[in-house]
């Protein structure tokens, strides 16, 4: 079985992670914002495991992999949860038109 080369791997993650910088500092909207961060973390993840499994002796990547899933999972409930708070009060979830002035 032919393994991919660690440059394609490298090369679809830093791709990965553009898009989501792109998305981060493009859009307005709350969810696609997160989800933006999620194409981030995404990124991250595979570069942990692309390096892990260029060197199998170690095992850190896979093991830092499995962590950073944990903390998006539990980024995405507690971001989901303010961002539906925020619509409540404020009838929007367009991040640029959401203020704390009482006018």
């Amino acid at each position: 079985m032919q393994q991919i080369p660690l440059e394609h791997i490298l090369l679809l993650s830093a791709v990965l992670f553009s898009l989501g910088i792109l998305a981060v500092i493009t859009k307005r909207h709350a969810v696609v914002v997160l989800m933006g961060i999620e194409l981030i973390f995404n990124a991250a993840n595979l570069n942990l495991v692309a390096f892990s499994r260029h060197d199998p002796s170690l095992m850190q990547g896979q093991l830092f992999s499995l962590f950073v899933i944990v903390v998006a999972a539990a980024e995405a409930a507690v971001a989901l949860a303010i961002v539906l708070r925020v619509y409540q009060h404020f009838r929007t979830a367009n991040l640029n038109e959401i203020s704390t002035d009482q006018n």
